[in-house]
């Protein structure tokens, strides 16, 4: 009887344990997800700068040099872009009723589902805050903002060091198991490792291969605010199988409001292109770096935008390609030494040193 009672006790502490520590990383999602996030960064960094350290740069020196080429890199982007958006986005307003009075004189003179549009935008230009309360709008945005700026200096500090400190890490976890599955251990942490960085620096590619190619198309067909469109299909391309949709879509509108023809050629370039990238692009440069099947990569998209939100569908491909990795070698025995990813950018060899 006293050890029914002992096992019943032991099972229950096990069950509340784990309740519990499910509803902590519940409640913790969005600095789980920051820790992945720079995990994911690091692992797309190493390479770089692995390949630095072997001419004799400090890995810290390697770091800051990535950090500053991305800072770059960024600059150079909104320089060359921000300035023709704008562009586009004011001739875009300027067809556009920004008053109440003007949105009231054009609902009066239109029909249907223009008619019903403008209506509605005048009952929320009513509804809009003037003088004092415009306060508390500005300073819960100011606050989003910090926040974001927080989150940005946390993720990039975690992959910082993380790239000091992933040795240190895996002989920790590897001393916790029995000594003949060590080996194993670390081999497969290298190769999410890998995998992840493969994905990583196979995306950006992507994102600025299809913002090029799309802005370009727009262009010569005729689709109105073409730079805008054609960098939101590349940055939307971070979202697996429904961000291409969604360019896609808004690819069609913007080109119905010129013609059917115009509309059916943004199509045609937007899916075109996908078809490019799946059966050419893809398997040539990214050769499938994550190792997910397409249908698996919807399911857990869809499942993680229902569950967390949006933000965290960014990370759904990543996440995926972890589960599968280690799925592959404790269920059907995989040997992750002998597992091959694209290295993408570096050689094999120093996409696998650390």
């Amino acid at each position: 009887m006293g050890d029914v009672a002992r096992k019943s006790f032991v099972a229950t502490l096990v069950a509340v344990a784990v309740i519990a520590s499910a509803l902590a990383i519940w409640h913790l999602k969005i600095l789980v997800a920051l820790l992945l996030l720079g995990l994911i960064i690091a692992s797309a960094m190493r390479p770089g700068v692995e390949w630095l350290n072997e001419r004799h740069v400090p890995r810290a020196l390697g770091v800051a040099i990535h950090y500053l080429g991305f800072v770059c890199t960024l600059g150079f982007l909104l320089w060359l872009i921000v300035p023709r958006a704008l562009d586009q986005t004011e001739k875009a307003i300027g067809t556009l009723p920004t008053s109440k009075a003007d949105v009231a004189e054009a609902a009066s003179h239109s029909h249907g589902i223009k008619h019903e549009i403008l209506i509605g935008i005048q009952h929320r230009l009513e509804r809009l805050p003037n003088g004092t309360g415009l306060i508390h709008p500005a300073v819960t945005y100011g606050r989003t903002a910090l926040e974001v700026l927080v989150g940005i200096l946390f993720t990039f500090t975690i992959a910082a060091y993380w790239i000091f400190d992933k040795e240190r890490a895996q002989e920790a976890l590897a001393n916790l198991a029995r000594p003949r599955k060590r080996k194993r251990i670390v081999e497969t942490w290298n190769l999410i490792e890998a995998k992840l960085g493969g994905y990583v620096r196979g995306s950006l590619l992507m994102v600025a291969f299809v913002s090029t190619v799309l802005s370009l198309a727009f262009w010569a067909i005729g689709v109105p605010f073409w730079l805008l469109i054609g960098v939101f299909a590349g940055i939307v391309e971070l979202v697996p199988v429904i961000g291409p949709l969604a360019a896609g879509l808004v690819a069609i509108g913007a080109g119905l409001t010129v013609s059917w023809q115009t509309a059916a050629a943004a199509a045609g370039a937007v899916y075109g292109l996908r078809l490019l990238q799946d059966y050419v692009i893809g398997p040539k440069v990214l050769g499938h770096a994550t190792g997910v099947p397409p249908l698996i990569i919807l399911i857990t998209v869809t499942s993680v935008g229902l569950l967390f939100g949006g933000f965290y569908v960014l990370l759904s491909t990543p996440l995926a390609a972890v589960l599968a990795t280690i799925v592959d070698v404790t269920v059907f025995d995989k040997d992750p030494a002998k597992e091959k990813v694209p290295a993408l950018i570096f050689p094999e060899r120093d996409a696998e040193t650390g």
